[in-house]
């Protein structure tokens, strides 16, 4: 397969000497296994022609966004437990690693010969031993079409591990489990009598698309569509469908809903507005990587979800540079060619300059065209040295590099964070991304506003396990769903594309697909998202329509570091029965930022009526109600939030709170907690626990309004809002930037 061949071209520390003289090795049983289902293997290596020396042994590799059961040798009775036995009865010794083996291989078992191995004799292990008790070992939450178990050897006992050949490293499917969550997606705004699509999916548990689907589903909308069947059927293999030539004639906002046969709602689509508009909406996920560098799957296998299972209109695939081939540059440029198709799915050719957060950190690099150099931060695990020219050590080297170049670049967050204040060049840098599936990170914009930049926002899912454009985090060290961006392009096509992206005509969600229209008035003109205006004029005024995917919270207006108005969906008479206890924040803003949250709420008196999490995407780690006035619950956070709702009855409301958690506790009388709420610092960067009253029911999912703003001489405007939906999901639109000439 293609990654497996790229991944030969690494250079990886162990030497390739004759590797077809280390040994084979053989896995049983093979075929496809369901992501998240406990399974047992037994792989049995033969040692070659040197067989393995005292003190030598072999080291089995998984990616290191493996997500499943630790591998572990101490309890018969747990997932993971492995056994290792040698045919001659050598001692072995085993051990499990998460950070010593070469990316992406991080995880791994290692086996130590504490006698030596002959030619032809053996070592069997058994991974998952259910034969010893174990339930099994438990498989990652996401699908991969070569789950591969990788195999160096260290025969000499020089700690110089061999890989044998790759194409005899042993593999099977990982596929996905049966649908729990249908999804309809609609594009979010479309002219009068425009084409659009409407795709249909059926995620796992996990939020594995799944090709289990069957049956029949009935569509209802709240105005007529033109080209839309009424009916729709689905058989077994089918991964969904997309229905393609559907309009609408007049304004308005559709509506539509999937139903079973039994009418049962499905799913509910994101809203499509129907408007008289000079622009129409694109959704991108222009950053997550594939198995070549530290993702899974192929490159190919990546575009194809990005198009036909996240029914993205945009894609780019940003692989870490020092992971990089030449061959694979040149693999991705023919990728990214063949399936760029204007007004129907556009890709951009692409990589992420990955260099170290001293030396400016990690950015992503877009090109409009095919053919164009790929300028490395560093060549760690690449053993090509031809073009020693661009090799680019740090964002200054880099935005020199670039300056002649048609490209665009986004700071981003994720390992290596990028430090904007290091260098940044207007021209070249559009924007920030201000969250992916590692986390929200509204810090990257203060250090733009800090530094005087200006710049729109982004989101994206810098994805490592195959699903661009809706990369649930599974059970891993990402914390958050992925990003989307939203494009406001009069037509889809890479010259439009750039020209828009250059003036920061895009706005970023968590992952929904939030309607936003975000403009200003000043005196006659109409300033759009992105904009940078100076005026005569005194004044402003801020217009934004909301339509979200769920009810909405609330909405911020922020005119740069400054959080101006806060607007919600309901008036100060509303009862507030309901209450919200989140967790927020993280520890640092590099890889160390995941906080890891133990929390338990009391109440005094009464009872809990319901709870309900929000922003609890691992499906094994929900909040448990263990009495009638407690609850208890386990989350991470990487910049963002997560929390549980209370529905509590009048006694409880008139009692008190006790909130402990693993940093700081919290304990007052229910009544003297507003709709503010109350915040507690935690430590950390922004690590804060925040407790707040709502209303019982919230159901309005569309928000509109204006805001005035005076525009003092020597005082930059810098205007964008943030919503929050019920469901944790947020928006937030690009600035627009207004100053006194």
């Amino acid at each position: 397969m293609w990654c497996i061949a790229f991944l030969q071209e690494i250079a990886l520390p162990y030497n390739d000497y004759r590797p077809d003289l280390m040994g084979s090795a053989e896995l049983a049983p093979s075929g496809s296994f369901e992501v998240g289902t406990y399974q047992s293997f037994t792989l049995i290596y033969t040692a070659g022609k040197f067989g393995l020396d005292d003190q030598g042994g072999l080291r089995i590799g998984f990616r290191g966004h493996f997500d499943g059961s630790a591998i572990q040798f101490d309890d018969p009775k747990a997932a993971g437990f492995t056994t290792v036995e040698a045919s001659n009865g050598a001692v072995l010794e085993a051990s499990w690693e998460a950070r010593r083996n070469i990316r992406p291989w991080n995880k791994s078992l290692y086996i130590r010969c504490l006698r030596f191995l002959r030619e032809g004799d053996q070592i069997k292990i058994v991974f998952g031993n259910q034969t010893k008790g174990s339930p099994g070992w438990l498989m990652q939450t996401f699908c991969e079409s070569a789950f591969t178990f990788q195999i160096t050897v260290d025969p000499f006992a020089t700690q110089d591990f061999i890989a044998l050949p790759s194409n005899t490293n042993p593999t099977v499917s990982i596929v996905p489990g049966d649908p729990v969550a249908w999804k309809a997606v609609l594009p979010t705004l479309r002219r009068p009598g425009e084409l659009f699509r409407l795709s249909l999916k059926g995620d796992d548990r996990w939020g594995n698309p799944s090709n289990r689907l069957m049956g029949q589903v009935r569509i209802k909308t709240n105005i007529a569509v033109k080209g839309l069947p009424d009916l729709i059927n689905f058989k077994f293999g089918d991964f969904g469908t997309v229905i393609e030539g559907l309009s609408v004639e007049g304004a308005g906002i559709l509506n539509l809903t999937v139903l079973d046969e039994d009418d049962h709602v499905l799913a509910t689509a994101n809203p499509l507005v129907i408007s008289q508009s000079d622009v129409a909406h694109f959704w991108s996920d222009m950053h997550a990587q594939s198995g070549e560098t530290i993702g899974v799957g192929t490159a190919r296998e990546y575009f194809d979800f990005a198009r036909n299972k996240a029914f993205l209109d945009i894609a780019g695939h940003q692989g870490n540079d020092f992971q990089i081939t030449d061959a694979f540059w040149q693999h991705l440029n023919e990728l990214t060619a063949d399936y760029n198709e204007d007004n129907r799915f556009m890709t951009l050719p692409g990589y992420e300059w990955s260099g170290n957060t001293g030396l400016g950190g990690d950015h992503n690099v877009w090109y409009r065209t095919e053919g164009r150099p790929i300028y490395r931060s560093s060549r760690a695990l690449i053993s090509d040295r031809t073009h020693p020219e661009n090799d680019v050590l740090s964002t200054p080297d880099l935005i020199e590099k670039l300056r002649d170049e048609d490209a665009i670049v986004v700071a981003h967050v994720g390992g290596r964070y990028a430090d904007i204040k290091y260098a940044h060049d207007a021209k070249l840098e559009p924007s920030v991304e201000v969250h992916s599936s590692w986390g929200t990170f509204e810090w990257i914009l203060r250090d733009a506003f800090e530094s005087g930049y200006r710049v729109g926002i982004v989101g994206s899912s810098d994805g490592h396990k195959g699903r661009p454009g809706a990369e649930y985090p599974g059970d891993s060290q990402f914390g958050s769903y992925g990003g989307l961006t939203c494009h406001l392009l009069p037509k889809l096509d890479r010259d439009t594309f750039f020209d828009a992206f250059r003036k920061r005509r895009h706005y970023a969600t968590t992952g929904a697909r939030i309607y936003l229209d975000v403009t200003a008035s000043l005196g006659d003109d109409t300033l759009q998202i992105g904009d940078i205006v100076t005026t005569d004029l005194d004044q402003l005024e801020l217009k934004f329509n909301v339509i979200g995917t769920a009810p909405i919270e609330r909405l911020d207006i922020f005119n740069g570091l400054d959080l101006i108005k806060t607007i919600r969906t309901w008036n100060d008479q509303s009862p507030l029965s309901r209450l919200r206890v989140t967790c927020a924040g993280q520890h640092y803003r590099g890889r160390g930022r995941l906080v890891k949250w133990d929390v338990s709420t009391t109440f005094s008196d009464g009872k809990i009526v319901r709870i309900s999490p929000v922003n609890f995407w691992n499906p094994n780690r929900q909040p448990q109600q263990i009495s009638p006035t407690e609850a208890v619950w386990k989350t991470v956070t990487t910049g963002g939030s997560s929390s549980v709702d209370f529905w509590l009855d009048n006694v409880a409301l008139a009692g008190k709170i006790n909130v402990q958690t693993n940093f700081e506790s919290w304990f007052s009388l229910l009544g003297d907690i507003d709709k503010n709420g109350v915040a507690v610092d935690c430590g950390g960067m922004d690590i804060r626990l925040h407790i707040e009253r709502l209303p019982e029911i919230l159901d309005e999912h569309s928000l509109s309004g204006k805001q005035s703003f005076a525009i003092e001489n020597g005082l930059e405007q810098r205007l964008y809002i943030r919503v929050t939906q019920e469901d944790g999901h947020q928006a937030w639109s690009s600035p627009i930037y207004v100053q006194k000439r």
